[in-house]
């Protein structure tokens, strides 16, 4: 009705004291709230920390996964497998061909398999690429695989991939029926710099060698500019099926060091780091062979160069030939070399050689050379010769090996990789109860004079001729026994072997020893006096003090000295006004000179600085050794007169610089006359005293790779007794015999001052400096006279610290040569050349 209001009634139904008809929103009870109260507050404070949690953790994740930088190394293994189901196709050397295309994706797919199933080496790996295929038994597939590994899995990684034996089983336990079969599988470390994409063309040949024929190939822009920065060039070269290659470096021009450019040869047609048969760098000279073989019909030639200090490069001709057999009996007498001898022997090289001779007779074996892969740091020998059940491998001078029957086995082996010129063997037949008719019986298998027994040398090359001697008044008794020169004792070098000739011989304790021996006070150390009479108290004082300028502190060109030994051209500057450092475009070799092969024949470029001096109608005369364009630098009793030639006349005498081998004048080679002579006023034609004699030349000289000038020591340079130093010239190999054709050099040792005057009757005086072996047999001789004596400093800067001048004969026991002693005359020759 209108009137009437709608009512509501308080007492039904009551939920929680209200009506329920205005209960809108229902809520809990009091006692729910209280139940429930603590549980809605942990979902609050949940909830609040599920939201810190993510405000943190969201930009650590974004970090961790995007930002983060990747600490894992990429790691890149290079290596082949021997397929044996698949043959060689011509196509196959054409990456671009489909033959190739359709077999690399099977060989990607079986290495892929092999690396995501080899513990510590699956999780890593990334992808792969096959490069190249080649004939083997039947196919060999070469490739390189990527993997990015954490630090510490490095060596596990290394060492899954080196178990050439566990890749190869692992293989077998994948493959399935219908699919290529691997034989042999190898993976080793590779260089980035060297691996290069199939279908990456850039710089990057195939050469295919032809039957009877010689190829050639050339570093980029050779001859006619410098190969190009920065580069990576590639030469896979191929012969034909059962034959093999034979390289050969016809002119090689690199930087000198390796780690900047250099080229690598390899057994493979991938750069497989065991399967390098040499890496190269350098300047060789062009009597340096380097000529190399493989083992298969393959090899690989990689040139790298950075971005700096750009050279000619290379020159290489290559031709197949037919593998020739090593090994076999061999009878009687007769000589053997290692396969390919003096080349570079190939990998995998197995020979064995069985000598006889007859019934009553025993086998001496004589290695004229030996020039094999050094042993490991753990004494392993890789390549080695075995005789006699006892390998040998490195480089060894000549010796003998003796067998105990009429017949001796001689095994040569060779590993996969660095090869080197192998060895050249004679054999002949002895009497083992008389092994040396009328000679001494060396237990090394030497024969030596009887008058060689007990002389104090070591002719056997093991002592046994100085073994159970008596010595003799002038010799002196070490403690192993052995008898020495008297003359030898406290000399600074170790000729007892046991040292005990040096014992004894030191100061007292308030004293220093000089390099001559001496003793002199300590309070006598940096006093600016030469108390040692060698300068021995005036080096290396502390250069916190002034330093007193005396004969033997080297003077800067400001005026102030240094005690530093030896500091011209050592590549640092000591001077504060770094004048130790100018002028020093000298005593620089720029041919790489490898070992001999028997012999002192120099290699062309040896010696730069050596001059050959020839009168018209006798031919060499004298040497010299160039110091400038302009001026050379020779012995004074060279250009003295006799009564038929005026020595001293500049018009008789012909100069030829860059000769390597008398009237053989080539290209290089450059003919001067002489301008004038000048000799030193106080040379004494008895004493030979002050020899010494400057050439000035009628036209300047360029300097070339077989023209340079040496180093002239400054006045305060000192040369260490013992040390090595080279003697070179075209004189007599031995006394009263002819002059050599070839240039020739020899290896010396500079020799105590003291020693030698006792040695020479005191006729050495200070301008002289000693050199030679005291047991004789090398030395400077006739013709050799005004040539170098040699010195190779630390740094590799060569110093004329003589010039041969005069001596007792020609390598006579204690009779060692005598040499003008250049540092005496630095003034005299700057005064009167201006060098």
């Amino acid at each position: 009705m209108l009137g009437s209001r709608a009512t509501f009634d308080t007492k039904s139904d009551e939920v929680n004291g209200l009506a329920e008809q205005v209960e809108f929103l229902p809520a809990s009870n009091q006692k729910k709230l209280e139940k429930d109260g603590p549980k809605r507050m942990l979902l609050i404070v949940g909830a609040v920390i599920t939201v810190i949690l993510l405000v943190v953790l969201i930009p650590v994740l974004v970090w961790h996964f995007h930002f983060r930088p990747d600490t894992r190394i990429q790691m890149l293994y290079s290596g082949s497998i021997n397929i044996t189901n698949r043959s060689f196709a011509e196509d196959l050397e054409n990456p671009d061909s489909e033959e190739f295309i359709a077999l690399e994706h099977i060989v990607q797919k079986m290495l892929q398999d092999i690396f995501l199933n080899m513990p510590n080496v699956g999780q890593f790996y990334v992808n792969c690429t096959v490069t190249a295929f080649s004939e083997g038994t039947p196919l060999y597939a070469y490739y390189w695989a990527e993997f990015k590994v954490p630090p510490e899995h490095r060596d596990a990684l290394d060492i899954a991939l080196s178990h050439k034996a566990s890749l190869a089983r692992r293989w077998k336990h994948l493959q399935k029926e219908n699919v290529p079969q691997i034989v042999e599988f190898t993976a080793a470390t590779a260089d980035r710099r060297l691996v290069k994409p199939p279908r990456d063309h850039h710089c990057s040949f195939s050469l295919h060698a032809a039957p009877g024929k010689n190829g050639t190939f050339t570093s980029p822009g050779f001859p006619n500019s410098p190969y190009p920065p920065n580069s990576r060039c590639q030469w896979a070269i191929r012969a034909d099926p059962d034959y093999i290659l034979e390289l050969t470096f016809i002119t090689f021009n690199l930087e000198n060091e390796c780690s900047n450019d250099f080229v690598s040869v390899y057994d493979s047609l991938s750069p497989i780091k065991n399967r390098e048969i040499t890496e190269l760098c350098g300047t060789y000279s062009p009597t340096t062979e380097r000529r190399l073989i493989s083992s298969r019909n393959v090899l690989l030639v990689i040139l790298i160069t950075d971005d700096e200090a750009n050279f000619p490069g290379f020159k290489a001709e290559f031709r197949q030939i037919r593998p020739k057999k090593c090994g076999g009996v061999l009878e009687e007498s007769g000589k053997f070399f290692s396969p390919y001898y003096p080349a570079l022997y190939p990998a995998r090289s197995d020979c064995t050689w069985t000598l006889k001779v007859p019934t009553s007779m025993r086998v001496k074996l004589e290695f004229k050379a030996f020039l094999l892969q050094d042993a490991t740091k753990e004494g392993m020998c890789l390549d080695y010769v075995e005789v006699n059940g006892r390998r040998k491998c490195g480089e060894k001078r000549t010796f003998v090996e003796l067998s105990n029957s009429k017949e001796m086995t001689v095994r040569f082996h060779s590993d996969d990789s660095d090869t080197d010129s192998g060895f050249e063997a004679e054999f002949t037949p002895y009497d083992a109860g008389n092994p040396c008719p009328d000679q001494f019986a060396c237990t090394s298998g030497r024969c030596i004079d009887e008058t060689l027994r007990c002389d104090g040398w070591n002719d056997c090359g093991d002592n046994f001729d100085e073994m159970h001697c008596k010595c003799k008044e002038d010799q002196f008794k070490c403690a192993n026994g052995l008898c020495k020169s008297i003359f030898w004792q406290c000399d600074g070098m170790n000729d007892c072997e046991d040292n005990s000739d040096e014992k004894m011989c030191d100061c007292d304790a308030d004293e220093m020893k000089c390099n001559n021996g001496r003793c002199y006070s300590k309070a006598m150390k940096c006093d600016g006096n030469d108390d040692c009479e060698d300068g021995t108290d005036e080096a290396e004082c502390d250069e916190v003090l002034k330093v007193i300028c005396t004969d033997y502190t080297y003077k800067c060109k400001n005026g102030k000295c240094i005690s530093k030994k030896n500091p011209e051209c050592d590549g640092e500057k000591d001077c504060a006004d770094g004048s130790d450092e100018v002028n020093c475009d000298c005593g620089i070799r720029p041919f790489k000179h490898s070992r001999i092969v028997g012999g002192v024949d120099a290699q062309v470029g040896e010696w730069p600085w050596q001059v050959s001096l020839h009168i018209k109608q006798f031919g060499h005369v004298c040497g010299a050794s160039v110091i400038s364009n302009n001026w050379l630098v020779s012995a004074a009793h060279c250009f003295q007169d006799e009564s038929k030639i005026k020595y001293s006349n500049p018009g008789i005498w012909k100069v030829f610089l860059g000769l390597h081998t008398q009237f053989k004048v080539g290209t290089m080679v450059k003919e001067r006359k002489v301008k004038r002579i000048i000799t030193h006023e106080s040379y004494n034609q008895y004493t030979f005293n002050n020899d010494i004699a400057l050439l000035e030349l009628d036209s300047s000289v360029p300097f070339s790779s077989v023209i340079r000038p040496i180093c002239l020591p400054d006045q305060t340079h000192r040369f260490p007794v013992g040390k090595a130093t080279w003697v070179s010239g075209w004189g007599a190999r031995a006394e009263n015999d002819v002059a050599s054709s070839v240039l020739q050099k020899a290896e010396l040792r500079i020799l105590n001052s003291t020693t030698c005057n006792r040695l020479l009757s005191s006729t050495v005086t200070s301008k002289m400096i000693c050199a030679g072996y005291l047991s004789g047999g090398i030395d400077a001789c006739q013709g050799d006279s005004g040539g170098p004596m040699s010195f190779v400093g630390s740094k590799g800067k060569v110093f004329l610290a003589g010039i041969v001048s005069w001596g007792d004969g020609c390598a006579r026991r204690n009779k060692p040569g005598v040499y003008t002693r250049t540092t005496k005359f630095r003034k005299w020759i700057k005064d009167k050349s201006s060098v």
